[in-house]
């Protein structure tokens, strides 16, 4: 049976130039950047290097780079080192390394409700900012429903009440523009393994200027912002996928464009009915180019199990997400569809097509037929 490959949001496959570009410092080139013989400093000098090539591609200084552990650390990284005593705004469809993080800190949270495509406006956030605020967090792309901020148009807002914007852009980094002066933020997270890179390792971009206290505490490191041992490898390979996303940005998202299009088609002609799209398709400069997020609302009174749907098409070889995430073997709605004003039931039979650079059309086309009979039977079986 063909296995078809399609949350790609939710990681990539390591790129084999990735891997090839690691090698050499999972090997030989095992020193510890730290240290001052000759191993040490070839190591730091790679990581080094890298943070310079990072940095380029961001717009940025290589002194505002602080490699971290993976978009969840760089997301908490960013909301303990700028705001643990004042105001906090974000939203209620951020990923869930901001919002628990935010929970935790103890302040002040303002938390805005997305409009219909899963965003918040600038108005939004004029609205609610004030004196008292510290930060405003707003997800670029979020990874769930695809959805793409109007960061450029509410960092102006940020900037004139003297606030800094921090941005998750996990999400982002594949396909839209991460340069943080054209975008206007301050703070901006990344992680290796969305864009075809190594897993554990990440980027928390820090404005110059920023007062920032260091989360993780016990080293020297990046400057004095983020203790332990540097993971040498793992920073050279973020630096090579970056450069391979640079170079290959374009290609990938006119290829997921068309994938993604013939994807919303055949669910279209095929499934005929039965379910709603959550992902902002009708507004293209609003979403992503390679989510698809679709939901089965109740039929006739009966809901569809979202769970068994799930493990359904993994029997059928379709590896994909669900609307909604699995906590202690209980399968809870996604708060991001909830907040789009989806009931309990619609929220919890979800699915997230997340497509890469690798997927075909054979994959999209493989996809939909086997998800067409599964809901067949699905929806049968309730009759």
């Amino acid at each position: 049976m063909q296995r078809i490959y399609l949350d790609h949001a939710a990681t990539t496959p390591l790129d084999t130039r990735v891997l090839d570009a690691m090698l050499p410092w999972l090997t030989r080139g095992f020193g510890n950047a730290s240290s001052a013989h000759d191993l040490g400093r070839k190591a730091r000098g790679a990581v080094e290097e890298s943070r310079e090539r990072i940095a380029r591609h961001l717009g940025a200084e290589p002194s505002e780079i602080i490699f971290t552990s993976g978009g969840t650390e760089s997301d908490n990284a960013a909301l303990r080192g700028i705001a643990p005593c004042g105001g906090l705004i974000t939203s209620a469809v951020e990923h869930e390394a901001v919002l628990r993080c935010a929970e935790d800190l103890g302040c002040d949270v303002t938390l805005l409700m997305p409009g219909p495509f899963g965003t918040v406006s600038p108005d939004d956030v004029e609205r609610t900012i004030s004196d008292d605020t510290r930060l405003v967090s707003l997800m670029y792309v979020n990874n769930e429903i695809g959805s793409v901020t109007s960061l450029a148009a509410i960092a102006k807002v940020c900037r004139r009440h003297g606030v800094p914007l921090h941005t998750d852009a996990a999400q982002a980094a594949g396909f839209l523009s991460c340069d943080v002066n054209r975008l206007g933020v301050d703070l901006l997270s990344l992680s290796g393994h969305k864009i075809y890179g190594p897993k554990g390792i990440g980027v928390l971009y820090v404005r110059t200027g920023l007062a920032f206290r260091p989360f993780v505490l016990g080293g020297a490191q990046e400057r004095r912002r983020r203790g332990g041992t540097e993971n040498v490898a793992a920073v050279v390979g973020l630096a090579c996928a970056m450069d391979l996303t640079e170079k290959e940005k374009d290609a990938r998202s006119a290829h997921v464009t068309r994938l993604r299009k013939r994807l919303e088609r055949r669910i279209r002609d095929t499934l005929r009915g039965g379910f709603i799209f959550n992902t902002p398709l009708n507004a293209t400069s609003q979403a992503a180019p390679h989510i698809l997020n679709l939901s089965f609302p109740p039929v006739d009174g009966q809901a569809l199990d979202g769970e068994m749907l799930l493990l359904n098409l993994d029997l059928q070889g379709v590896m994909v997400s669900a609307g909604s995430a699995c906590t202690s073997g209980a399968v809870e709605p996604s708060h991001v569809l909830m907040a789009l004003g989806r009931d309990r039931a619609t929220a919890s039979a979800s699915l997230r097509f997340s497509l890469g650079k690798d997927t075909t059309v054979e994959d999209i086309d493989t996809a939909i037929t086997r998800l067409a009979g599964i809901i067949e039977r699905m929806r049968s079986r309730r009759a």
